[in-house]
């Protein structure tokens, strides 16, 4: 009897994992096996019936549509029109629309990888995941998480592009990279000798209200001038993506005036991690606070010579140099309406032009200029305008002050600067 059980159990197992099998089988002979191994090729009668077909994404809604890190933020655009989202460790990468996974490997430049292909004849392609989450033949929906964002370089980001008929085309055309939104407006898809011609046919539309009319935002080649036509090309799949193009995309970001669109703006210092601040001297201590009898527009921070000078914030150096009585200066201007000055440097080690991350080395400590001991004259502005860093930064403990602080512009360029309770 039990032997007949036995038999039994076995008999059941093997057909289910036949049926499996089979099922897999299916799955992944929807697409070729140049098609599950390769990120950049054609999509199998996607221009048969006809040489061009349009997509209205105004038709879209809210649940059909996800931008792949909800929270993370686009670093830039590569020249291969690769988007790079940065993020943090552990976070998951979403569909951003509906549709069936062709591709999920290992690639040598790419690491793990996933490629979707959409319904609406799109692919969009999820580089560099710590763990891809679905594989080949499966169906997901837009927002499913699709894979882990990876690491590389100490840098946690997705390498995303999107496709059509193989060709990467400019995502700016599609979305909004700062604002993450779904840019609702038709698009033409043409096919070329050697690509794919992708044009904007209609002015962007917005819903003003419930049960309103769409009023226009403004005509597509106004204000996509750059994105309203362009040429989608094959990407060589094997080029490398160096880890240091992120220098060189950060920097093709200019940074906007801190009011150029509003008279006040805040930062919440609180949300601030170890990669988002430095204090620059490590192990220093203030020597002369701002302002005094002396009118200090800094605060002095003491140190021995031959010490390293750290970057507070990210952003752009825009002056490195000899400068009046400050001796060898440096002055970033950051992405977060601020810029510090550190001066009296021996030796400075950026230029002007260079994107400096937060912790980089930028100096080493002198006593160029005007100063009687080697130490950091450490400046922090709005606006042009000095104002006490002790505002901001905790200098016993060498951190930010872990509040959220609005900045407003008063008169005659003047800043007023208030914390939040």
């Amino acid at each position: 009897m039990k032997n007949t059980l036995s038999i039994v159990l076995r008999t059941v197992l093997t057909s289910l994992l036949l049926l499996a099998c089979i099922q897999l089988q299916a799955q992944t002979s929807i697409f070729s096996p140049r098609e599950q191994q390769s990120i950049s090729c054609e999509t199998p009668g996607l221009f048969s019936r006809s040489q061009a077909f349009s997509v209205d994404f105004g038709q879209i809604g809210a649940k059909d549509y996800s931008f792949p890190l909800p929270v993370g933020k686009v670093l830039g655009t590569r020249k291969n029109n690769n988007i790079i989202i940065s993020t943090t460790k552990g976070d998951a990468v979403k569909a951003m629309f509906s549709g069936t996974v062709r591709l999920s490997r290992n690639l040598p430049q790419w690491g793990n990888t996933i490629v979707i292909r959409h319904d609406n004849g799109l692919e969009t392609v999820y580089g560099n995941n710590a763990q891809n989450l679905v594989s080949v033949g499966q169906k997901v929906k837009a927002g499913e998480s699709v894979a882990i964002a990876g690491t590389r370089q100490d840098k946690t980001y997705c390498e995303f592009c999107v496709l059509v008929n193989g060709a990467r085309m400019n995502p700016e055309t599609l979305i909004d990279t700062k604002s993450h939104r779904l840019r609702r407006h038709t698009l033409l898809f043409e096919k070329q000798n050697t690509g794919v011609k992708i044009t904007v046919v209609n002015e962007e539309q917005k819903v003003t209200g419930k049960g309103s009319k769409a009023t226009s935002q403004g005509a597509a080649n106004t204000k996509y001038a750059k994105n309203s036509e362009h040429h989608a090309q094959p990407q060589d799949d094997s080029e490398p993506l160096d880890i240091d193009e992120f220098q060189s995309i950060a920097f093709e970001k200019e940074i906007q005036p801190p009011f150029k669109h509003s008279n006040e703006f805040s930062i919440n210092f609180a949300e601030y991690g170890e990669d988002d601040f430095c204090y620059p001297m490590k192990g220093g201590r203030v020597i002369s606070s701002y302002g005094g009898k002396r009118r200090h527009a800094g605060t002095d921070i003491k140190t021995k010579a031959g010490d390293p000078v750290y970057a507070a914030f990210e952003g752009k150096v825009t002056l490195s140099g000899k400068h009046y009585g400050y001796g060898l200066c440096i002055v970033i201007r950051h992405a977060n309406g601020l810029e510090t000055l550190y001066s009296h440097q021996s030796k400075n080690m950026v230029k002007v032009g260079d994107w400096v991350k937060a912790g980089q080395q930028i100096g080493i400590v002198g006593r160029t200029g005007r100063a009687t001991t080697e130490h950091v004259h450490f400046e922090v502005k709005c606006n042009g305008r000095p104002f006490d860093s002790a505002k901001i930064i905790d200098h016993k403990n060498r951190w930010l002050k872990k509040q959220t602080f609005v900045f407003r512009k008063s008169g005659k360029g003047g800043v007023t600067i208030t914390a939040k309770q």
